[in-house]
């Protein structure tokens, strides 16, 4: 599968490329950003892949979030995907902003129409990765990955990595919904992509997953604002995420309340180091 090459920026000393590709598990051509800091010139480096959150595309973070300057000093390359297909016709893809287009939620749906398409797991876990390795297999290690992500995209990397604990070396999120089974915006879009059935819900629900993580330590680093107003309506709910922590004493987990923050890219580019940092001890 071969890449479209849209522009080519310097950056940090790297380049930030603007990809377009015909992917099968979307049915649609998807765009992306990749940062290749200056180390992948002459030798394969890791990855990390950032979700983004509803509505967005993977321009929000590459041009807002601020992880390049780190990424380029720690050797780190960075992939920003899309939030969904765009373009597949589905009646009502783009009539509500929690839904649909710009709201893939990274699961892969079992429910008419969106089963056409709507298969942001698969593309994200399996298609997008292979693809990318396959096309920089000189600038990008596949033995490295590690993954993070905002809100919508926070509940894809907390769940993508929960339950691929063995395909990612590390995991971060600011401001997920930590608990969609629970919150407005979660249940919408399982009702939607998933159907009536708890039990798929919380196949991808990062709560839920937690109660039967196997391992006894999960290193995550989350940050939450408490001037977020979405925090604030209980769509996030990451004390749940770390009550169950709690419970199960899995050691490891660091919810962080970072005073007065909001839900923007302020107040992710203020702790994009952060994170960027958390992950570069996994994969430097």
């Amino acid at each position: 599968m071969s890449f479209k090459t849209k522009a080519t920026i310097a950056s940090f000393g790297g380049r930030f490329v603007k990809l377009t590709h015909e992917a099968q598990s979307t049915m649609c051509e998807m765009a992306l950003n990749l940062y290749l800091p200056p180390q992948s010139n002459s030798k394969p480096v890791p990855v990390l892949f950032y979700l983004a959150g509803l509505t967005c595309t993977g321009d929000n973070g590459a041009e807002k979030g601020f992880f390049q300057a780190t990424a380029s000093k720690k050797g780190i390359a960075i992939v920003y995907p899309d939030t969904s297909p765009r373009g597949l016709q589905i009646q009502g893809e783009g009539e509500s902003w929690d839904f649909g287009t710009g709201a893939g939620f990274y699961i892969d749906a079992t429910q008419a129409p969106w089963s056409k398409g709507y298969k942001m797991y698969s593309y994200i876990t399996s298609e997008l990765p292979n693809a990318l390795f396959s096309a920089y297999s000189k600038e990008l290690d596949k033995s490295r990955m590690s993954i993070m992500g905002h809100s919508m995209g926070g509940h894809g990397a907390l769940t993508i990595f929960l339950k691929n604990p063995s395909m990612y070396k590390s995991v971060s999120a600011f401001a997920p919904i930590a608990n969609p089974s629970e919150c407005p915006w979660g249940q919408k879009a399982f009702s939607g992509y998933l159907g009536p059935d708890k039990k798929a819900w919380a196949a991808h629900d990062a709560t839920e997953l937690l109660r039967i993580y196997k391992h006894d330590t999960l290193d995550v680093l989350v940050d939450v604002g408490t001037g977020d107003n979405f925090y604030k309506q209980e769509q996030l709910l990451p004390e749940n995420f770390e009550r169950v922590a709690k419970e199960r004493g899995i050691n490891g987990v660091k919810v962080r309340y970072q005073p007065d923050y909001d839900h923007s890219y302020f107040f992710i580019s203020t702790f994009s180091e952060d994170h960027v940092e958390h992950h570069a001890k996994y994969l430097s």
